[in-house]
């Protein structure tokens, strides 16, 4: 029985942890890196050059350092589409609950702004954005769509650190995770040790 709960207290803080750690609009799915914007989605992939080469990233970039964005498209529709990437400094500590609501309250993006590629078509299905960064710390990433005929603007906002890895909610995770099997671990030698005073 002790067991039992101890494997679904597991399971459940597994399942939290996964899906707690995903920043804003850009997650993993099925293994590859993911960006939603708006409901349409986009392989994304960020690039940093080391000694062996170059090292992919999905949300956070490991170093302060030249980094490449590439977002590939998924839908055929956002080739149709004006596209800009601008990544913001997150002087606010938005943090990774950062979302369009919190970002279209700033008065200005220009003095937080870091990098801004201008809207544009990508008929390839390819954006690609190349910026060194020169301060670690927290930034925002914005993408913005906006649909060809209508007066609709789809949008992901991620936020993502430079320079320093951000662990989510993993430590968490493993504390509970050593709770839970002292637990049972302590519940298995009371129960064979009641059974044989017996």
């Amino acid at each position: 029985m002790v067991h039992s709960k101890s494997f679904l207290l597991l399971v459940i803080l597994l399942c939290w942890s996964t899906h707690a750690g995903a920043h804003g609009g850009v997650g993993m799915e099925d293994d590859m890196c993911v960006i939603k914007i708006g409901f349409l989605k986009a392989h994304f992939i960020g690039y940093q050059q080391t000694d062996d080469g170059a090292e992919e990233f999905c949300e956070d970039a490991p170093k302060v350092a030249d980094s490449i964005f590439v977002i590939e498209y998924l839908h055929n529709f956002l080739k149709q589409m004006q596209v800009d990437f601008r990544i913001i400094k997150d002087v606010n500590d938005m943090g990774k609950f950062a979302n369009w609501g919190d970002i279209s309250k700033l008065s200005t993006l220009g003095p937080d702004t870091v990098y801004y590629l201008p809207p544009a078509k990508y008929p390839n299905g390819m954006l690609k954005a190349d910026f060194n960064f020169q301060q670690a710390g927290g930034y925002i990433g914005i993408v913005t769509a906006s649909h060809p005929e209508k007066e609709k603007t789809y949008r992901a906002v991620f936020y993502f650190q430079v320079g320093r890895v951000d662990y989510g909610y993993i430590p968490l995770f493993f504390t509970l995770l050593l709770v839970a099997l002292t637990l049972y671990c302590l519940l298995k030698k009371r129960f064979f040790s009641a059974l044989f005073h017996v």
